[in-house]
C-alpha cells in the first residue's frame, strides 16, 4: 500500500514538472544588437538596431534605435501578449504618423510571439493602409532573436528577416 501511494506521489510530481516546463514561455529581456550578416531583406540605408527589452509577464516594453544613413531612428513600443486588438500609433516614413491596431500574442510553443498590425497614414496622396505580420522566436540558447516580418502596402509585399544577438 505505501508503495502504491508513493508511486502515485511521484507520477503527480512528474506531471506537475512537466506542466510547469510546458508552460515556460520564452524572455526577450534585456539588450540586442543586429547581426546584418545573418539578417535579410534589410533597407540598404540600415547600419546598425539596438534594442532594449523588459518583459514583465505577457508584457513587453520596447526601446529601440535604428541606425540609418539618415541619422538615428528612435522608437518606444508596448506589446501586450493577449491575443487582444489594441489600438497604437507608428511613425512611417519621412515621419508620418499612423495610427492602428496591433494584435500581439504568444506563439503556440511559447518560444516566441505573434504580432499582426493594420496602420493607416493620411498622406498628401491620399490614405495609405500597411499591413505587418512579425514572428518572434529565441534560439535554444536564448542567445538569438530572428524577427521575421512580412509587410503589405500599396508599394507590394517585403519580408524582411532580422537577427538580433543578446549583448553579454
Amino acid at each position: 500500500m505505501k508503495r502504491k501511494v508513493m508511486m502515485t506521489g511521484v507520477a503527480g510530481l512528474v506531471f506537475a514538472l512537466a506542466l510547469v516546463g510546458a508552460s515556460a514561455k520564452a524572455n526577450f529581456s534585456g539588450t540586442w544588437t543586429l547581426d546584418k550578416t545573418k539578417s535579410e531583406g534589410l533597407p540598404a540605408s540600415v547600419k546598425d538596431q539596438v534594442m532594449t527589452i523588459k518583459q514583465e509577464g505577457d508584457k513587453l516594453t520596447i526601446d529601440s534605435k535604428l541606425t540609418l544613413e539618415q541619422g538615428e531612428q528612435v522608437t518606444n513600443d508596448v506589446y501586450t501578449l493577449d491575443g487582444k486588438p489594441a489600438d497604437f500609433t507608428s511613425k512611417g516614413m519621412g515621419g508620418v504618423e499612423g495610427h492602428g491596431k496591433r494584435t500581439a500574442k504568444w506563439s503556440s510553443d511559447g518560444n516566441g510571439i505573434e504580432v499582426s498590425e493594420e496602420i493607416n497614414y493620411d498622406t498628401v496622396q491620399g490614405a495609405v493602409t500597411v499591413n505587418i505580420a512579425r514572428k518572434w522566436a529565441l534560439s535554444a540558447d536564448g542567445k538569438a532573436l530572428t524577427i521575421d516580418m512580412d509587410i503589405t502596402s500599396p508599394m507590394g509585399s517585403q519580408h524582411i528577416k532580422r537577427v538580433l544577438v543578446k549583448k553579454a
